[in-house]
């Protein structure tokens, strides 16, 4: 047994208020339920990326964070695949910026097959969705960054441009990456804040 002092520093539990937009409510019951989380002392407000689900997720957070001052956002999680890079970056610091750097970016490769075919969207193997992911993230980080961005991939390619605005937080938003397969666990591990099963 180790001395108390060769522990690993202790962190705070914490805990998520993860709400679906399955059902309809008014924007008034939307503020209500965010306000309740953060006075109950929930940590953060989660919100999924479904089409089922009848709320896209940065404006929901938005509209939560517009009616709570402390408890953080996050997207639990977002598919890759249903968003460009550039455009999640735009939203994502707008979001952060706006919201006083409350926001938690959860991105994953996309899993249910029914809604990629719902929507008509290409279903790919999970290491090309895995692949997609890795370079979707590393696009983003560079996005956020100081400096106009060029990025050629294998799936995104962008020239010169200057990901605007900036995010609060730096250098880029607190980042939770989801998984369940090797590969992107380790790839959560190295580039994520938050590693998710």
């Amino acid at each position: 047994m180790g001395r108390a002092d060769d522990s690993p520093k202790a962190r705070p539990f914490r805990f998520a208020c993860r709400v679906s937009g399955g059902r309809a409510r008014t924007p008034a019951e939307w503020a209500a339920l965010a306000k309740s989380a953060e006075a109950l002392g929930y940590a953060t407000f989660a919100v999924a990326d479904h089409f089922a689900t009848q709320y896209a997720p940065m404006q929901l957070l938005q509209h939560a964070a517009d009616h709570t001052s402390r408890i953080r956002l996050a997207t639990l999680v977002l598919s890759n695949d249903f968003r460009h890079p550039t455009v999640l970056a735009k939203e994502a610091a707008v979001l952060d910026l706006l919201s006083g750097g409350r926001l938690e970016l959860g991105l994953g490769a996309g899993w249910l097959l029914e809604e990629y075919h719902q929507a008509g969207l290409v279903f790919g193997d999970g290491p090309t969705r895995a692949a997609r992911l890795e370079e979707g993230v590393h696009l983003l980080k560079a996005l956020f960054s100081d400096s106009p961005t060029s990025f050629s991939g294998r799936f995104y390619t962008v020239h010169e441009l200057d990901g605007r605005p900036k995010p609060h937080q730096r250098p880029y938003p607190t980042l939770m990456i989801v998984g369940t397969q090797p590969r992107l666990l380790r790839f959560a591990a190295k580039e994520a804040d938050i590693v998710g099963f």
